[in-house]
């Protein structure tokens, strides 16, 4: 297996279709060779606790309304042909993710992770859920297969908190400054929403690489 390190955030729409146009190449390459794994990395690590009303907050990054309507025309076109919605008038809140990503961390260490991040991404951009909230974060929790009260224990709690901190904190010293930003071994970046036939012909690669190495080896072993 090959490993996939994906850097994103819940919040982030351009992680959402980098998401969705990645499932579309799985889907057509069932034996592919990767190994995901979800990393944290939060667009407002500054955003206070609770939140903030979505509207003054996309003002205060794209200055106009007329700039922000722009925005989310431009998103929706990419989200049909992608084959996803997005629900922006159901979205009021713009919250903090940090519980989100201690969450998807958790779902990884019950082999669920990709499922939480899924359910997170459809749960804030097509059902409008305050996923900065503790008890929405349980109930999409339980949703996926986690146990809620286990969850709830935890996210009441600092469990993990350094250990996420730390995690993102080595992600920019990396260099990782946006998201989505997907790693492949350890050695190739990509950043931004990848289309499918890219993922296509990554996936290709790889496995024809490999089949090679296979053949060698065998040629070796004789």
């Amino acid at each position: 297996m090959i490993r996939l390190d994906i850097f994103s955030d819940p919040v982030c729409p351009w992680c959402y279709l980098g998401k969705t146009n990645l499932d579309r190449a799985l889907e057509r390459h069932p034996e592919h060779p990767f190994a995901i794994e979800w990393h944290p990395f939060q667009l407002a690590p500054n955003m206070p606790r609770q939140g903030v009303d979505r509207g003054q907050y996309l003002l205060s990054i794209f200055g106009t309304q007329q700039r922000t309507v722009e925005a989310h025309l431009r998103l929706a076109e990419l989200g049909r042909a992608a084959g996803l919605e997005f629900n922006f008038e159901a979205i009021k809140t713009a919250p903090n993710t940090f519980d989100a990503h201690r969450l998807i961390y958790w779902a990884g260490l019950e082999g669920r992770q990709t499922a939480m991040v899924s359910t997170l991404f459809r749960a804030y951009w097509r059902e409008g859920r305050d996923i900065g909230d503790p008890e929405t974060l349980c109930d999409l929790a339980a949703g996926v297969g986690l146990d809620r009260a286990m969850i709830s224990r935890l996210i009441y709690s600092d469990a993990d908190t350094e250990a996420l901190r730390a995690r993102e904190a080595h992600a920019r010293e990396r260099g990782i400054g946006a998201v989505p930003t997907f790693i492949v071994a350890d050695t190739h970046a990509l950043s931004g929403a990848q289309p499918p036939e890219l993922w296509d012909q990554v996936i290709e690669e790889l496995t024809a690489q490999s089949r090679a190495t296979d053949r060698t080896s065998e040629g070796q072993d004789e």
